[in-house]
């Protein structure tokens, strides 16, 4: 059996810039205008929730569950209207047709990891016709670091695997 876990945004989606429109967008809409790094590359955990905790703390703004909720559901509100006005987010040529046809293959268990929200990830699968019904799923709510992430997606597929394709 392999184990294949699929990033989402970049990987399967064109929506890295609409992820990145709407994530700033949700961060001024909750808490006002705020000091950002220069890079997203200069935040150490670069999810929707560890980003958020970095960008609370340069700016001297608690961290609330209250707050981070707020900020999350401005996230997925706005994706969903998205989805709503424009349709779905388009796929990478052939990438719906590549994960159907490996969530449908015997020899292989398929996951997503994203750091990014679960709530929008699943609306953006969902609208763009991927597979998600028992697919393990996991994102930015279970863990701010992206190797948790993937690890927590293998560890709900099972086991054992025969081998994983690691990407150096």
């Amino acid at each position: 059996m392999r184990a294949i876990i699929f990033d989402i945004d970049g990987t399967l989606l064109h929506s890295n810039q609409l992820d990145d429109e709407t994530y700033l967008a949700s961060l001024t809409a909750v808490l006002g205008k705020v000091n950002l790094r220069k890079s997203w590359s200069l935040y150490q955990n670069v999810s929707g929730a560890g980003t958020l905790l970095e960008v609370l703390e340069d700016n001297s703004i608690p961290r609330t569950t209250a707050v981070i909720e707020a900020v999350e559901r401005a996230f997925v509100e706005r994706i969903a209207g998205h989805l709503e006005r424009h349709g779905p987010i388009p796929e990478l040529p052939g990438a719906r047709d590549f994960v159907d046809g490996l969530s449908r293959h015997a020899g292989c268990r398929i996951a997503y990891a994203t750091a990014g929200w679960r709530a929008s990830a699943l609306l953006k699968l969902n609208a763009s016709g991927f597979p998600v019904e028992g697919v393990p799923l996991s994102s930015g709510n279970d863990h701010i670091d992206k190797q948790a992430i993937m690890l927590h997606a293998l560890e709900q597929l099972g086991g054992p695997f025969r081998d994983l394709l690691r990407r150096r």
